[in-house]
Formats: structure tokens, sequence, C-alpha cells
């Protein structure tokens, strides 16, 4: 039996159609990535679901008792009172069931009739079983286990919700969500606030539920592992496929071309019967047959094929070099009242490095970010940016601090007013702002169009150090994947916070990983550094302790493996360095010596009684062509090998 059936549902705003006639059936083990451009209607979809927004048209029908668990990207309200009460009090029929108790125990204490308090005493009994029912599913074990996962620490379990941050507020939400265990689970980015570890505790926690699920996220690796189905919200409407994320976009790939082929078969036929009809209809032995194809040319159906979404696609600009060091921090301290987040933190910064800075959530990640950028001075400790170096800066807050009485077109021209309109539009399409977007106030702007506003603002002035906070938040899926294609083509030096593991995976070349009010450098990939941390958890858990209860030789370990893993993945970058190198040097004599023999051979076409006398022209037309050809792929190659070169450091 189905779980949800969503029929003819339509919505719009003004003009604009989020959803026609659409429809949808979500089972009871269904696990749906919900994906769709910025603006198509994912979380619009989501708040149809929970009944949050009603649609102008069409009709949703759950199951019976069907409960249903919605976590928005906007923090929603959470109750006053301890953290693990306040979770506690989110699951339904808690308090109904504590009423329900209380009345019963006071009804039994006052009655005095033995039949009465017989019937009193078997609800009562009904009523504790159910109790301990609740308490083994609901309870606040399950809660504390829970909130532990989410990276709360035990003293924090009662600690009032108020003295929580935002994005501390919102895991409780979450984990509050989780506890209810509903039926059908809505996820709007959940990702959002988590760090890695958390990540990792929440990604198996999701795929060891059995129960159905509604994803958006912009993380492709996230929802690959999650996900069993794609409902995606296309031009031509609510669409559905089997299986994941690259599932879909193969499908979705072959299903147009199957398309594409049918219309230019149909278009043939059509155009073949229309010839017919054209040169026979004023001839009368012909007359009706030529009436018989225009018969069929009327009940001929017309094949629609994709209409695309334009997707965000750009590059960053070539920089200039800057010095090898980029940016140095000597001596950081850095308090917020008694919390101490650095003492006395030092780091280099080198030319070409993309660097992720991890840690948990509240370790100073974004704080040295701030630091480094000046946003945010130190309290003690220097910040020395190397020569020539041009910094910018995206951060999650600037997307929010917008001038919003200006339009897009204003705010983007007033970081460059010497450049020309056309150039600053050009960007702007980039961003899929084009046309009358441009003249759009900042304010009316969705959390994604104002975050693509902001990414525009780092291409019309390049920079050769790019320092970015959570740059896929509120981005689409395919806006955060186009973002990582740019960086990795990126020529600069990048340094970035990011929960996303797509965008960690693809882009680190090295890890800062911040802890302790300390920094330590790893040379490596975000996976090659997370192996070093569970061969280092491994390590301890083998080593135990030592005499006393010390953990000396567990450390001692840890610091040579952690030193083996370094020594390894120099080796291996050496390994890939070498070929790579003479490689590179082999394709650049070539591509030098292609482009003098084009240069010979251009200069001998060019000569007009040369080019007449086919007989000695046209080998060296021949050869000409062969060699643009070569010259094209070896040049194809050597961007290929370049980039491979500069993503090893």
């Amino acid at each position: 039996m189905s779980l949800v059936i969503v029929q003819k549902l339509s919505l719009s705003y003004g003009k604009k159609a989020l959803f026609e006639d659409g429809a949808l059936t979500i089972g009871p083990t269904d696990r749906i990535g919900l994906v769709g451009a910025n603006g198509t209607g994912k979380s619009t979809f989501l708040k149809i679901l929970v009944g949050q927004v009603q649609p102008d048209e069409g009709s949703i029908t759950f199951r019976r008792n069907a409960r249903v668990g919605y976590l928005a990207q906007e923090l929603q309200s959470l109750p006053d009172g301890p953290l693990v009460e306040a979770v506690l009090s989110s699951v339904p029929g808690r308090d109904s069931l504590d009423e329900r108790l209380t009345v019963t125990e006071r009804l039994l204490s006052e009655a005095t009739d033995e039949a009465e308090q017989l019937e009193l005493a078997a609800t009562l009994a009904e009523l504790h079983e159910e109790r301990d029912h609740f308490e083994e599913h609901y309870g606040k074990h399950q809660a504390e286990r829970i909130l532990l996962g989410l990276g709360f620490q035990l003293s924090e379990l009662t600690k009032a919700t108020t003295q929580f941050s935002g994005g501390w507020r919102m895991r409780a939400a979450l984990a509050g969500l989780l506890l209810q265990d509903p039926d059908l689970l809505l996820l709007d980015e959940p990702t959002n606030h988590l760090d890695l570890p958390t990540l990792a505790w929440f990604d198996g926690f999701l795929k060891r539920s059995r129960k159905a699920m509604v994803l958006i996220s912009h993380d492709r690796e996230f929802l690959n592992r999650q996900i069993n189905r794609v409902v995606s919200l296309e031009v031509e409407g609510v669409r559905s496929w089997t299986g994941d994320f690259e599932d879909y976009r193969r499908l979705r790939a072959e299903e147009a071309e199957r398309l594409l082929a049918t219309q230019q078969k149909v278009e043939a036929k059509r155009a073949q019967l229309q010839a017919f009809v054209d040169r026979f209809k004023a001839k009368a032995s012909k007359a009706a047959q030529a009436q018989s194809k225009m018969k069929q040319l009327q009940k001929m159906e017309t094949v629609e094929v994709h209409r695309e979404r334009n997707i965000v696609g750009f590059t960053f600009p070539p920089t200039s070099a800057p010095g090898r060091d980029v940016a140095k921090l000597s001596g950081i301290k850095k308090a917020y009242g008694d919390h101490v987040v650095y003492d006395g933190l030092d780091a280099l910064l080198l030319r070409g490095q993309k660097v992720a800075v991890t840690g948990l959530n509240g370790a100073g990640k974004t704080t040295l970010l701030r630091v480094l950028t000046g946003e945010l001075e130190p309290d003690a400790g220097t910040v020395t940016l190397g020569h020539n170096v041009q910094l910018g800066y995206y951060a999650q807050h600037h997307a929010d601090t917008l001038e919003r009485s200006r339009t897009i077109l204003e705010e983007i021209m007033s970081l460059v007013p010497d450049k020309p309109q056309s150039y600053v539009r050009s960007v702007l399409g980039a961003f899929l702002f084009s046309g009358d977007d441009v003249d759009k106030k900042i304010g009316v702007l969705s959390g994604g169009e104002r975050a693509r506003v902001a990414l525009a603002r780092l291409l019309v002035k390049p920079a050769n150090l790019l320092v970015m906070d959570e740059p896929t938040n509120h981005l689409d899926l395919d806006s955060s994947e186009a973002l990582i294609e740019a960086l990795q083509d990126y020529d600069g030096t990048l340094i970035f916070v990011s929960h996303n593991r797509s965008f960690l995976d693809a882009l680190a070349t090295h890890i800062w990983d911040v802890r302790d009010q300390k920094l330590t450098p790893f040379m490596g990939s975000m996976v090659e550094y997370l192996a070093r941390l569970d061969a280092e958890a491994k390590e301890r858990d083998e080593g135990g302790k030592g005499p006393h209860g010390s953990t000396a030789p567990a450390k001692v370990s840890g610091e040579k493996e952690r030193k083996r893993l370094e020594a390894e993945a120099r080796q291996e970058r050496s390994r890939k360095l070498g070929p790579l190198k003479k490689e590179l040097e082999k394709l650049e004599a070539r591509i030098a010596q292609l482009e003098a023999e084009q240069k010979t051979r251009e200069a001998q076409l060019a000569d007009a009684e040369f080019a007449k006398d086919y007989g000695a022209s046209g080998p060296v037309f021949a050869a000409h062509r062969e060699a643009a050809v070569e010259l094209e792929q070896a040049l194809a190659r050597w961007e290929v090998v370049g980039s491979e070169l500069s993503a090893l450091g």
C-alpha cells in the first residue's frame, strides 16, 4: 500500500507556475532524492507534503495513521528548557500519555467501588505498558544517544536550549525528528550544519533506517548513498526515476537521445508527406493520394524533446602569480570571552595549494578564515599576505549582507565601476541572471539566488587567493557541481571550509586540522586524511593504555603512523609527479614543433601561385589538416596534464 499519493498538483505564484498537474506516489520504503534547479520548488514541494503550503489544485492522500517528520532549511522553533527534555517533548503523544496516566492514577485513588477499581487498575496497567514501549523507542536513553551522535557533549544535555547557537539548535531540531522515527522523513539540506564526524554518524543512522524519506541535498555523494529513487522537477513537470543521482542523469540523457532520434524520424516523414502533397495536390490523377497523405499529416503526433533548464556554468579567469608564500599566520591567539579558540596558532599557506580546513563545529574553522582575510582581528599574533596576493573572500553571511535596495546589476557594477556594463552582464549571465533578471532587487531574491550573486562578485574582481566558507550552502546540486568544476581548473590558491564531501573529495590537496587551539597540517587528499585518522584510532584501540592508565604508547604510535602516512603520501606524490613532468615536457616540445611546421605550411599556402598548383599544394593542405588535429589533441592533453600537476601541488 502506498504511503502517500499526490494527484493533479498545481501551484503558481503570479505568472510563474511551479507545478502543473503533478503526480507522485511514495511507497513505505522509498528513499527519494528530490532534485531540480534553484527556484523550481523543491522546498515548496516538501512544505506542501507537510501541509505548510496549500496548492492551488490537487489532492494529497496519506496512508491512515501515517506519521510525517519535516526538517526545513531555516531554524524552526525549539521548546525552552533543558536540551534533552526539549527533544523528548517533540515526540507526539508523550504529553497526552503522561496526562492520561496522571488522571487514571487520581481516579483510582478516589474510586471506592470494587468493580470500578478493577477497571481503572486494568486501564492503568495498559497505560504503563504503553509508556514502557514509548520509553523503549522514544525515551530519554534514545534521545541522549541521538544527541551524542549529533555531536553534543554529555554535559550539554541538561543545558537550556536558549544557550545554543543557531547551528546547534538546528541539530537539536534534527535530533527531535530522528527520535520521532516517522513513517516519512522530509529533509531539506539536513547536512548544512554538520561537521565531518557528525555527518558520518548521521549518514550511518539514515542508512540503517527502513522508513520512507524525501531528501534534498547539494552533496552528490551523500545523496547517492541514501537514495534508491530520484524525483526531478523538470520543465516538463514532476518526473520519477529508479536509482541514484548518477542513474537519473544517465537515464535522462538516454531518454533525451531517444526522443531526439524519434523527433528527427517523425519530422523527416512529415517533410516527405508534405512534399508529396505540395507536388501532387493539383493533379487530378494524384488528388486522392494527396488527400490521403494530408490526412496522415494531420494525424501525426508532435514529438516533444526535453527542454533543459539553463544551469550555472563559469570559469575563474587566469590570475597573476603571487610569491611562494601566499599567507603566513604567526602566534595567533583568539578568544570569545572565556572560550579560547586559538592559542599560539602558526600556519603557512603556499602558492597553488587547495586547503580544506576541518575540525569539529566550534573548533574555530570560520574564525580562522575571518582572521586570515582581516575580517576579524586576532587578540595576538600576525597575519602576513605574500607578494602580489589578491584576495577574494566568500562566506555564507556575505550573501545576507548584500545591499537589499540595489538591483543585481547595481550591486556587481559597484565593485568594478570602471568596467563596461556588457562585461558585468556577461558574468551575471554565467550565473543565470540575464535580460531583465539583472534588474531584480537583491531584497526579493531567494537564498540560492543571493548566493549566486555573492559568487559573481568573485569573478568580476579576479583573485589569486580564494577564501571560501561553506560555498555550496544554498546552491542546488547542479550549481554546486559547476562550482567544483570551476575551482578544479582555478589556477590560484584556495582555502575553504565545507561539510560537502563531494566538494572536499574533489578539491582538497592539503588538510588543515584545527583542534585543541592549534592547527595540524596534512599533505594529501581528504580520503588520505580520513584514512590516517582511522589508522590512528585503530592504533589507540589496539595499543590500549600504558602503566598507571597512561596513553603515551598510543600517542607515540599515532605519531609514528602520522609520519609514515605523510612519507607514503610524499612518495606517492613523487611517483605521480615524475611521469607527468616528463609527459608535459614531451608535449611542449611536440606542440612547439607542430606550431613551427604549421607556420611554414601557412606561409607556403599563402602564395597564390603555389596554391593553384594542386599537385604541389595538395599534400601541404593535407599535412596542414592532419597537423591541426594533432595540435588540438596535444593542447588538450597538455591542459589535462597541467591540471593534474597543479592538483599535486
